[in-house]
């Protein structure tokens, strides 16, 4: 039973770590890449890489056990942005197992038998063995435990072993291939040294700048053959990674209206009446609460903070609200107060009915415990015999926790004891027989009687807003969206560049279904649906569709015509300095009517002008120029330059050249592990049909 309870314990920690591991220090950006439209793809098939097919029946569990792990870390219930980062996690370990497991192939890394028995059994076990085995008081790895995990035939057992052997294998390969990449970085004297002055020699210049924004937009009109310069000039820019996709959208409001609010509060303040002379406030709670709040005692801090202090300064027998907060109004009655641990030691030992005979039974052994326990019996050992809760292998040991932590009558029994008490609870688990071993502090707590109402839209108001959605997306159909829908007065807004995956889309609370739409439409189709977000129902436009790739100069040609008007400028903007000279930089300042700026201790590394910009190309053109000569006019990000250097500070020759390169290479093994999974990812063929099925 021990060996099957720490099973139970652990089962769902391994199968996360076997699932979810995959190399997470690969894992530096999304291979996506959008094949064939997912309603031609195979109906079961949420993608592939290189030629093997990813079931939706293998990958909706590691989802899920993805999902659970956030939940549990973020709390709260999934949402779409959690469900979002569930199913990249698990795309991206279905890549890192395919294309890894590959590299490891063709590079011959295995990990022996003898390997594996070191790593399970070892002096220096695999990190994992000592993550799941580790005595918590000593440490130290538990053999015992261990030995009889390994050697067990339970079917569970061995599963659970086969899994976990499997994920310290492959920690075991990745180890050697980050090893691998990492020693095949390698770093020159000659570019420790180049690093080392990039970020230590410092420039002193003088300049004049003509900014862009001195000419207006309005006067320059940029040719096709400005637009198709820029493209070819900048054409690494418009790699498109993944598919996207852009859409319109307009919502219709159902906010509750003001005869909503007043039909509420109208509603509220007979609960309230109501509520002040109900005569069992628990029951009149649970029936009338859009919320509820556990009938026990709560501490400060566990409402919401409008309300917590004034409740908490009220004596028993107070009633408060109703209050309006957020979007809901509060009715509190305080039942009772008093002062109450903090937190609390315990021990329990569980006992289920249905397996010992029945609650008669259950009932009569709790008792029996208990009094074996009052007359010096050890509790550990007896939970160990007894117990069919996890906790029986620590001799029923809870550990220390605070209020909220535990089923309410648990939580009743071990706050409103006292140190020593043996006690014996019914929850919804089975009987707890539970030991308090120390209450630790005190302060107040409330035991309340809690009523909370949302202000929501009536019924009438979601219907008439539905309506006008309705006739909206039939009216709609064969007209310009945006044109239409201004005509009717509604605010059109804009999605720009949305992932298939993406679990946000500025505007909207719940995206999911719209974007799985989007991706199913033509550009310009309206979307067939109204969405439901959480105040509003909304109609969309597909405007835009991006494949993966270098995009075409027409995809870009509105985005990229702020830059090409500024190019234009700059030709301008040349022409005036050139007609100014280059004798002298002062002379030069004088005939284009700006000042001279001096600029002190400039870093090739840090290439930001102090009050102006980051400007790369002008930084980049001081260090390679000779103190003392004017330049050629520079085209920068806001503006064109002519600079004039007036010296360099060279640094002290490299004290330590080891400790010099020793950083750098850190710092390139580092990224390198990246660039080498992203090259694998750039290299394979990789089907993308995730936004089919989330």
């Amino acid at each position: 039973m021990g060996l099957m309870t720490f099973l139970r314990n652990r089962a769902g920690y391994i199968l996360v770590f076997a699932i979810g591991f995959a190399i997470v220090a690969f894992l530096v950006g999304d291979a996506i890449n959008v094949g064939k439209p997912f309603w031609a793809a195979n109906q079961k098939t949420v993608g592939s890489v290189d030629g093997k097919d990813i079931s939706i029946d293998e990958f909706g569990p590691k989802v899920d056990q993805n999902l659970n792990q956030f939940k549990q870390q973020y709390g709260g219930s999934a949402n779409a942005q959690m469900t979002a980062m569930a199913v990249d996690q698990a795309w991206n370990a279905e890549l890192a197992g395919v294309l890894l497991n590959k590299e490891y192939e063709r590079l011959g890394l295995t990990v022996s038998d003898d390997e594996l028995y070191d790593l399970l059994q070892g002096q220096n076990p695999s990190p994992l063995i000592k993550q799941y085995f580790s005595n918590p008081q000593t440490g130290q790895v538990d053999r015992v435990t261990l030995m009889n995990f390994l050697k067990s035939k339970e079917p569970q057992a061995v599963s659970q072993s086969n899994l976990l052997q499997q994920e310290i294998k492959n920690q075991s390969l990745q180890q050697k291939y980050s090893n691998l990449i990492r020693n095949s970085v390698y770093v020159t004297s000659l570019e420790a040294t180049d690093e080392y002055n990039n970020r230590n020699k410092l420039a002193n210049f003088k300049y004049v700048s003509l900014d862009y924004s001195s000419i207006p937009d309005a006067s320059v009109k940029p040719t096709d053959a400005d637009y198709s310069d820029y493209y070819d000039q900048n054409k690494a820019r418009f790699n498109n990674p993944q598919e996207t996709r852009s859409f319109d959208y307009v919502t219709f409001s159902i906010s509750p209206t003001a005869a909503d609010s007043l039909a509420v509060k109208n509603q509220v303040d007979k609960i309230a009446a109501n509520f002040k002379v109900a005569p069992n406030d628990s029951l009149f709670a649970a029936i009338n609460s859009d919320v509820k709040i556990p009938y026990t005692y709560l501490s400060k801090g566990k409402l919401d903070p409008a309300i917590d202090s004034a409740v908490f300064a009220l004596p028993a027998g107070s009633f408060y609200g109703p209050k309006l907060t957020g979007s809901s109004y509060k009715l509190v009655k305080v039942i009772d107060t008093r002062f109450s641990p903090d937190s609390v030691k315990a021990s329990h030992i569980l006992i289920d009915p249905a397996k010992v005979g029945g609650e008669d039974k259950a009932v009569k052994l709790a008792d029996s415990l208990k009094g074996l326990i009052l007359k010096g019996s050890s509790f550990a050992e007896l939970a160990k015999n007894y117990s069919v809760d996890g906790s029986k292998d620590k001799g029923g040991d809870l550990g220390t926790f605070g209020r909220g932590a535990m089923v309410p009558e648990f939580e009743s029994a071990a706050f409103n004891g006292k140190t020593g008490d043996i006690k014996v609870v019914k929850s919804q688990f089975g009987y707890h027989v539970i030991k308090i071993e120390k209450q630790i502090g005190s302060s107040k707590v409330a035991k309340l009687a809690y009523v909370e109402k949302t202000l929501a839209a009536s019924s009438k108001t979601q219907a008439a807003a539905y309506k006008a959605a309705s006739n909206f997306l039939n009216d709609v159909k064969g007209k310009d969206f945006s044109k239409y829908a201004k005509e009717k007065g509604l605010t059109v807004s804009v999605a720009d560049k949305i992932a298939p995956t993406q679990g946000f889309a500025p505007g909207l609370d719940n995206p999911r279904k719209l974007i799985q739409d989007a991706y199913a439409g033509d550009k310009g189709d309206v979307l067939p649906e109204i969405y439901t977000m959480t105040n509003a129902y909304v109609i969309a436009h597909v405007t835009d569709i991006r494949p993966k790739g270098t995009l075409p100069l027409e995809a870009v040609k509105k985005e990229i015509e702020p830059m090409v008007r500024n190019a234009v400028k700059a030709k301008m903007l040349k022409e005036k300095f050139d007609k100014a000279g280059k004798a002298d930089l002062n002379q030069i300042a004088s005939k284009v009517g700006r000042p001279v700026n001096p600029v002190q201790n400039i870093v090739f590394a840090n290439p930001i002008i102090p009050g102006v910009a980051q400007e790369n190309k002008l930084v980049g053109s001081v260090f390679g120029s000779q103190p003392g000569k004017v330049s050629a006019p520079v085209e920068g990000e806001r503006g064109v330059y002519m600079f004039s250097v007036d010296g360099f500070s060279n640094p002290a020759p490299i004290a330590n050249m080891f400790k010099q390169k020793e950083s750098m290479m850190l710092s390139l093994g580092q990224r390198s592990l990246g660039a080498a999974f992203q090259a694998l990812q750039d290299n394979a063929t990789i089907k993308d049909n995730r936004v089919k099925f989330y």
